[in-house]
């Protein structure tokens, strides 16, 4: 059961209405935590189908996620094993291109780590994509993502930085096929050892 503190701070970000002058539509922040949570996944904010649902990742990025993290929908979906912490918890809109605009920058100084104080069983943060990885690695973070993820060892026990599982990122995988050989097992023993 989570702590009378924990649900107010969810309901505060569930209610937070900070950006909604510079959106488009109506704020629909998502998250999902329990201060039992094992895993922590910081990703970057939803997409528009995760808008329409209220739920972290139910699109083709979720996908593939989950099969990065061999995790089935039901642990994946269970809060008190993974806390889902977007940079920003709202959808931020699109770009001329059709590409989602990056998390809103008064999202994450606001909340990441007023959350993350009130998850004290986390043993594993994964950051997924460039922006949580700034964020959290600060200066020890490399110039690219792809320089970063590299260095994934690095940042044990930790963190476990990884890219956006978009399809768009489907040519960078491609290219870079040592993330499937050496950086998905460390993910997947990790995750084995916090969730077993």
């Amino acid at each position: 059961m989570a702590a009378p503190d924990f649900d107010t701070l969810l309901a505060d970000i569930r209610a937070c209405r900070v950006c909604a002058d510079a959106m488009p539509h109506e704020p629909r922040p998502v998250i999902q935590a329990h201060p039992d949570a094992r895993i922590m996944l910081v990703g970057q904010a939803p997409g528009t189908r995760v808008h329409a649902s209220g739920k972290p990742f139910t699109d083709p990025s979720g996908d593939r996620l989950r099969d990065w993290l061999q995790m089935d929908e039901t642990t994946f979906y269970d809060p008190t094993k993974l806390a889902i912490i977007p940079m920003g918890f709202c959808f931020p809109g699109l770009d001329a291109k059709g590409g989602d605009l990056p998390p809103r920058r008064e999202c994450a100084p606001l909340w990441q780590k007023r959350v993350r104080e009130q998850l004290p069983n986390i043993g594993l943060t994964l950051l997924v994509g460039q922006y949580a990885q700034r964020f959290w690695l600060g200066s020890q973070a490399h110039k690219t993502l792809t320089e970063t993820v590299r260095h994934a060892a690095d940042y044990a026990p930790e963190f476990l930085p990884l890219p956006h599982p978009s399809w768009r990122n489907s040519a960078w995988l491609r290219k870079n096929p040592w993330f499937g050989e050496i950086i998905l097992p460390m993910l997947r023993c990790r995750i084995k050892d916090l969730l077993p």
